[in-house]
């Protein structure tokens, strides 16, 4: 099922049909830069650093083994340790929160 909507691009309207998946998809939220999740599901091997220790943009945080693949999970930027929210030995899904900056 499709409904009729006007979109407006420019000051120029344009006719329109959203499908009903494209009208009741989850709406876009920009990712918080104080907390870092897994891009791929893994087992933690190795905490790298902990709480309350600063970090530089680009420093080895965690080891994430996926695929007999260790992966260093890096800063996305510089600074301070809040918390870590998983432990060596934790399975990880895709998407999971690992880290909290302060």
């Amino acid at each position: 099922m499709t409904t009729r909507h006007t979109l407006t691009l420019n000051d120029t309207a344009y006719e329109t049909t959203f499908t009903r998946k494209f009208a009741h998809r989850k709406p876009y939220a920009p990712k918080d830069p104080k907390l870092l999740t897994a891009i791929i599901p893994g087992l933690i091997l190795d905490l790298l650093v902990g709480p309350g220790d600063p970090v530089r943009r680009g420093q080895s945080l965690l080891v994430l083994e996926a695929m007999k693949m260790q992966n260093h999970i890096a800063a996305p930027e510089g600074g301070i340790i809040k918390a870590f929210l998983v432990a060596p030995g934790d399975m990880v899904t895709k998407g999971q929160l690992l880290v909290e900056f302060e």
